[in-house]
């Protein structure tokens, strides 16, 4: 059974484990640098991106992280973890990873309430679209030549994007039943193993 961490210091990370409990893999809490021994992939949530990032200095999880996708191991980051993996982040002064070569913008669609909903197409997950949820949602500004966009608002904005072994996605689908794209990470850690 594959077996994916969650880092769990801040934010989403219960979603998460449950949606991948539940498609059939073993989902772990990751608080501390040993608890990344032996997993198959990681998932860095969405909450307060600044918290996470500077929780995730304090418990020198930063540099462990960095290495483990340097190596290959597969990531998704949703919302702040998206953030956390981004080279160039407008808005965020260090405590974050840097792997991805995107450029986001933090909080780009404003504050709480303008989160909204929106169905995506994102060929990826196949011809049904993808119910997405956005809360204080950042936005992909840019994307290097090596990233592949899996989804775009109707105004063209990237909202998903790849890059080897990352996946990023501005919005929260560990809050929807659609178990789709976690299972497309799932299939990246697969093809990893």
């Amino acid at each position: 059974m594959k077996r994916i961490g969650v880092l769990a210091l801040q934010g989403a990370f219960v979603e998460h484990i449950t949606i991948l409990s539940g498609i059939g893999v073993e989902a772990v809490p990751v608080r501390l640098p040993r608890e990344l021994e032996g997993l198959d992939g990681l998932v860095i949530p969405g909450g307060e991106s600044t918290t996470i990032g500077k929780l995730m200095r304090g418990y020198e999880l930063t540099h462990a992280v960095h290495k483990l996708i340097a190596e290959g191991m597969p990531v998704l980051g949703t919302c702040a973890g998206m953030i956390l993996l981004a080279k160039d982040i407008i808005g965020l002064d260090g405590y974050s990873i840097r792997a991805m070569d995107i450029k986001v913008r933090r909080n780009a669609f404003g504050r709480q309430a303008d989160s909204f909903e929106v169905d995506l197409s994102m060929p990826v997950l196949g011809e049904m679209p993808f119910h997405a949820v956005f809360i204080r949602a950042p936005w992909i500004e840019d994307v290097g030549l090596s990233v592949e966009v899996l989804a775009r608002l109707s105004d063209g904005t990237p909202v998903a994007a790849r890059e080897g072994n990352m996946v990023v996605s501005a919005f929260h689908p560990e809050l929807t039943a659609d178990t789709r794209f976690h299972a497309y990470f799932t299939r990246l850690v697969d093809e990893n193993r």
